[in-house]
């Protein structure tokens, strides 16, 4: 399995209504590749069934998606999670088993 095949079998772990860092997949993954687990998600070929955009930034922060951000930020509004200022509040919807 290559490491973009990694990030998404990852990814596909994070439920409705949860969110995950590309700094937690990275260190689920044993490394710090950061910018790597972004730009596989970015090429995504199985959304909505790896479902990239529960994937934000280690400070709340949305983030970049391949179809923009007004799209994640719809796409997490209707799994139910709330964003303020283009932020999400980790303490709230972080998916614990990544921290």
């Amino acid at each position: 399995m290559n490491f973009n095949d990694k990030v998404y079998e990852l990814c596909k772990q994070v439920p409705k209504g949860k969110v995950t860092t590309y700094k937690a997949i990275a260190k689920k993954l044993n490394c710090k590749a950061y910018r790597a687990v972004g730009n596989a998600l970015n090429k995504n070929p199985y959304a909505p069934i790896v479902p990239c955009h529960r994937v934000i930034n280690t400070n709340g922060n949305i983030g970049g998606f391949a179809t923009g951000a007004k799209n994640k930020i719809k796409l997490l509004k209707k799994e139910g999670i709330i964003i303020k200022n283009n932020k999400i509040d980790l303490d709230v919807y972080l998916f614990s088993q990544f921290k």
